[in-house]
């Protein structure tokens, strides 16, 4: 068990916005978002240093 001093609005509204009837929950739900989302920006921000073929046509690889 952790114990952590957040501010009781925030509290209030994350169980609003995530349906759960815990805090617990709430919070939980809450990081494991926000790791989702930092874990996709990161894809992102890799997917952006890759270099395209720009002549590559993926039609041309379709077997039908």
């Amino acid at each position: 068990m952790t114990n952590l001093a957040i501010d009781s609005k925030l509290i209030e509204h994350v169980l609003k916005v995530s349906g759960e009837s815990t805090v617990k929950d709430a919070v939980t739900r809450a990081l494991q978002e926000f790791i989702a989302r930092r874990e996709e920006k990161s894809i992102v921000d890799i997917l952006g240093k890759l270099e395209w073929d720009e002549t590559y046509n993926y039609k041309s690889e379709r077997s039908c």
